[in-house]
């Protein structure tokens, strides 16, 4: 009897909690698909808990949770299970009951750290947009490319040779380390806090950094994101991934793909086409010290239709799901090691983006 009391009594403190959200809230419309999308992986989040020992946090909560980090830019767990606790908001979006306790904020991040190994990040993203609603929002035919550095959680002073040789760092929590006349490459070094960065730079005249590298397949009618990827900084790392998420996804007809001049290399145009698909890549018109121009593998077929023209429009449109990624949602420096958690904290973040654009489209296609 004790326990019935106690779920009667958790009920009605949310439906208290639900009273206190004004029904206009932009939250609610979010919360909604959130939901529609979590009741697809309900098999999925059984599998991962075991009945027996400690109740551990409900994943379904777990995920709310990071969603929410992401929508108000909250910059650790520890201020996010603050504003849990007082915020009766965030009570409501995460579905914990007013006079609930709010987790430790350890015992948060070691039961997050779980979900996110398990790839529910790319399985919640897929889910979300096989919403029938989201669906119809969805282009089939034409997609845009890109990547975007994401610093990693680690210092260039972890950046040591791998056969153990080369100073330490100095005494202190900040200490000194002289790099001057010290060749360093990845081939001969790695980082000792997180070894699946990479040391790579953006482009010539630019620094070297720690990194990751993040990619994005956007459909080109509403800009929303389909699905994402993290990769070592290497410089085929865009194409690898690129080709990656296009054989992921299901297709039937020809598809058109956009993207910057970084993809306009002769071995990935026929990649594409081999897979039906046609190359609507910006042309890399570098001129030499010699003056020479480089070829480029797209060639008149495509560039005589004005469908190339306009891929090359749209497909811009992916620097916002980056822009807001790194602004909003925190990534331009990840807080998390290891390439598999990053990838999956990056693509939530891809899936917080759409669910920012998503309830403002579907408002504006209802009749």
């Amino acid at each position: 009897m004790r326990g019935r009391d106690d779920r009667s009594e958790g009920l009605f403190s949310y439906v208290r909690l639900e009273e206190r959200v004004p029904a206009d809230h932009p939250l609610r419309p979010i919360r909604k698909l959130v939901d529609e999308a979590l009741s697809a992986l309900h098999k999925r989040f059984e599998a991962l808990y075991s009945p027996m020992g400690r109740p551990s946090i409900p994943p379904e909560m777990l995920l709310r949770a990071t969603l929410l980090q992401a929508f108000f830019s909250v910059r650790s767990e520890r201020m996010l299970m603050e504003q849990i606790d007082y915020n009766l908001l965030f009570r409501w979006f995460v579905g914990l009951p007013m006079d609930a306790a709010v987790w430790h904020p350890t015992v948060f991040t070691h039961n997050r750290d779980r979900l996110l190994e398990a790839d529910v990040a790319r399985k919640f993203l897929a889910a979300l947009l096989s919403l029938p609603p989201v669906k119809k929002l969805l282009s089939s035919d034409h997609f845009s490319v890109d990547g975007t550095l994401i610093d990693a959680w680690a210092s260039m002073k972890s950046f040591r040779p791998k056969d153990g040789s080369g100073e330490p760092p100095g005494p202190g929590r900040n200490g000194e380390r002289n790099f001057r006349n010290e060749k360093r490459s990845n081939a001969t070094h790695a980082s000792t806090t997180d070894p699946d960065a990479r040391l790579y730079r953006k482009a010539d005249g630019r620094e070297s950094r720690l990194c990751f590298m993040g990619h994005v397949l956007m459909e080109n009618r509403n800009g929303l994101a389909v699905d994402a990827a993290v990769t070592r900084a290497t410089g085929t790392a865009e194409r690898e991934a690129a080709l990656a998420m296009l054989d992921r996804r299901k297709r039937g007809g020809r598809i058109t793909l956009g993207a910057d001049k970084a993809y306009d290399v002769t071995a990935f145009i026929e990649d594409l086409r081999r897979r039906n698909i046609t190359p609507h890549i910006a042309i890399n018109g570098a001129v030499s010290k010699h003056g020479v121009v480089r070829k480029t593998a797209v060639d008149g077929r495509t560039t005589c239709h004005v469908g190339y023209w306009i891929s090359q429009i749209c497909r811009k449109r992916i620097e916002e799901v980056f822009g807001w990624i790194k602004a909003q949602a925190g990534l331009a420096k990840v807080k998390l090691r290891g390439r598999a958690k990053v990838a999956a904290v990056f693509t939530f973040a891809v899936a917080a983006y759409n669910l920012i654009r998503i309830p403002k489209l579907l408002a504006e296609s209802a009749p």
